[in-house]
């Protein structure tokens, strides 16, 4: 019978499976990082592999060995880079005092992000590539448990009133989120009509709070935050 101090402490073939494992992981974060600037400024058609694997100071087989192919890393990065976005999007809108200015805070910070038309992109090819399709499932999942969280807390946190389900309300705003931009995008809106688009959808919550003046503040587009890679790599779309 091993001691408790040996059950718990890792065998020398266990530290060395870990050893190996962490700079494959390290790689595999590098990789997504820079293929996810790459897509964000160029899209799918426009960057190949090759690229990726030497703007990340990396070769080739690394991309197809963690990724298999480009379209498979592509799918994946756009699915983390659109948690991000919704973390992004959630930390912007937690100042907010009100229930209107916490579903604008949202919806612009949303909108304005590339990430949120990469990701429109990857669900297009998802619907050719069904083998894709499971990550992008996971991805909602992620999106709509984590957007039910935040907003729950937020109304517990401000005593807004219980008059609606948190997870039907994130799964309605992404929804609308992505139709929007998708609209936008093919039609030529900017982002700041396709915003204000969606907040008319977001049923009557901008009409609940009307400033003192009678006329709503004009939209105020929130920025890309600055890369923040420990942030990023911390979001996980698996």
């Amino acid at each position: 019978m091993p001691s408790p101090v040996q059950s718990i402490n890792p065998s020398p073939s266990e530290t060395d499976a870990r050893s190996t494992r962490e700079p494959g992981r390290r790689m595999r974060s590098h990789l997504l990082d820079i293929a996810v600037e790459l897509f964000k400024s160029r899209g799918l058609s426009g960057v190949s592999v090759a690229e990726i694997a030497q703007a990340a100071d990396a070769f080739p087989s690394q991309v197809t060995y963690y990724f298999r192919t480009k379209e498979a890393l592509f799918v994946e990065a756009a699915c983390r880079e659109i948690l991000y976005t919704g973390e992004q999007a959630e930390r912007a809108a937690a100042k907010a005092t009100t229930l209107p200015l916490y579903t604008r805070a949202l919806a612009e910070s949303v909108v304005a992000s590339p990430g949120l038309a990469l990701f429109i992109e990857a669900l297009t090819l998802a619907r050719r590539r069904q083998d894709l399709a499971p990550l992008i499932e996971r991805t909602f999942e992620r999106l709509h448990s984590e957007g039910d969280r935040a907003y729950g807390a937020i109304r517990d946190l401000r005593n807004w009133p219980h008059d609606d389900d948190p997870a039907l309300r994130a799964r309605r705003f992404w929804a609308l989120a992505l139709g929007s931009v998708l609209r936008g995008a093919a039609t030529g809106v900017d982002p700041e009509a396709s915003a204000r688009d969606m907040l008319e959808l977001l049923d009557s919550d901008m009409a609940q709070q009307a400033p003192t003046s009678g006329a709503r503040p004009p939209l105020q587009m929130v920025k890309a935050a600055p890369k923040d890679k420990h942030a990023r790599s911390r979001t996980r779309s698996s």
